[in-house]
């Protein structure tokens, strides 16, 4: 069937703007109109939280159109107010962030959570700016996105401390790529990175990996949720901290917070044997408070792990490349194809591992598509 009207003129704008070669072309008829509320809509708001009480608090989970809030040893069900505007491009709240809240008179709120999401005990007003990150971009996919969407990033957890890489040798066997990946966005996000190989009573981990992450300076613990061996000294490394869990389903995150957190028997999911992957059993971020203080957040399992940033910047996470590429002829230099590159050359002599620098390569393959 035939274009009509504006889609019409649409198709007619893309196919000249194209056709002259045009870099990059106006998309402003393609644009979504924006939601803007009325001045005097902002005013009544803001009359009727006028008097209410104010707190701070930390986003513990998320539900449609509002969040579970803790200001001090409670968590209030809250609603998003009209005028809240979060900074755009970015996932409006997640677990860890710090809001201000107003408290909602009493009679919105009947003290039954299960039958109370439609009213609640207080409004969201702000977030506070986030001081750390653990976040990727949101795959483009449905029918309501295209590839000429601006890059949206979604916020998995905010103002974490420690981000902790679950990896296990089998069941299931974690790329050591992966663990570069976690390691690289746990630096993007102002994160302390720490991995913990669970698992040791099924297989311990590569040594060749173990010895790249020592030269790293990477703290890295080795312990068995299943048997308790060595939970403790991994409790006691994040003590006091706000920690985030990450790494593929089934190497036994949620495994880990039942071994901490003796009675929160979190459901736990059996790796299948026919390709030792993991299914998933956390479906949202949790968050759960240590005992000697300080948090720590499940995450769900992901298989693949993709980095938005300049492709120039990749080599400045990796040490030992980044040493070596201040020696290559152009400035410029991606290490991959040039003449005289150092790094190449470092690599064929070895002295940069194999495995790390083909890491790098696959990781800079990606940032380029």
């Amino acid at each position: 069937m035939p274009r009509k009207g504006k889609s019409q003129r649409r198709v007619k704008d893309y196919a000249r703007h194209y056709h002259e070669g045009a870099d990059a072309f106006d998309r402003e008829s393609l644009q979504k109109q924006r939601v803007k509320i009325p001045a005097f809509r902002d005013a009544q708001l803001e009359e009727e939280l006028a008097g209410r009480e104010r707190a701070e608090g930390m986003v513990t989970g998320l539900f449609p159109a509002g969040a579970y809030v803790r200001v001090g040893p409670r968590d209030l069900i809250c609603s998003i107010s009209g005028t809240f505007r979060p900074p755009p491009n970015a996932s409006a709240l997640t677990v860890g962030d710090d809001v201000t809240v107003a408290m909602t008179a009493e009679q919105n709120f009947s003290g039954d959570a299960s039958t109370d999401k439609q009213r609640s005990e207080a409004v969201i007003l702000t977030r506070q700016s986030r001081r750390s990150v653990l976040a990727r971009p949101q795959p483009i996919s449905g029918k309501r996105r295209d590839r000429y969407d601006e890059v949206f990033e979604k916020v998995v957890a905010a103002n974490m401390d420690v981000l902790m890489v679950v990896a296990t040798a089998r069941q299931p066997r974690v790329s050591p790529a992966l663990v570069d990946r976690f390691c690289i966005m746990a630096e993007r996000g102002d994160m302390k990175p720490i991995v913990v190989f669970n698992k040791i009573d099924v297989a311990m981990p590569d040594e060749e990996l173990v010895a790249e992450l020592a030269e790293g300076n990477i703290p890295m613990h080795f312990c068995s949720a299943k048997q308790g061996l060595h939970v403790s000294e991994l409790l006691a490394a994040i003590d006091g901290k706000r920690s985030v869990l990450a790494g593929p389903s089934g190497v036994g995150k949620s495994s880990l917070i039942n071994a901490m957190l003796p009675g929160m028997n979190l459901v736990t999911g059996a790796v299948r044997a026919r390709d030792e992957r993991g299914r998933h059993t956390t479906a949202a971020s949790t968050i759960h408070i240590l005992p000697g203080g300080g948090l720590i957040i499940d995450t769900p399992g992901v298989r693949e792990l993709a980095l938005e940033m300049d492709a120039g910047e990749l080599n400045w996470y990796f040490p030992e490349i980044a040493a070596e590429s201040a020696k290559c002829k152009f400035n410029n230099c991606t290490h991959t194809h040039e003449p005289n590159c150092a790094v190449q050359q470092a690599a064929e002599e070895g002295r940069i591992p194999p495995r790390r620098y083909m890491s790098y390569l696959r990781i800079f393959a990606t940032l380029q598509e």
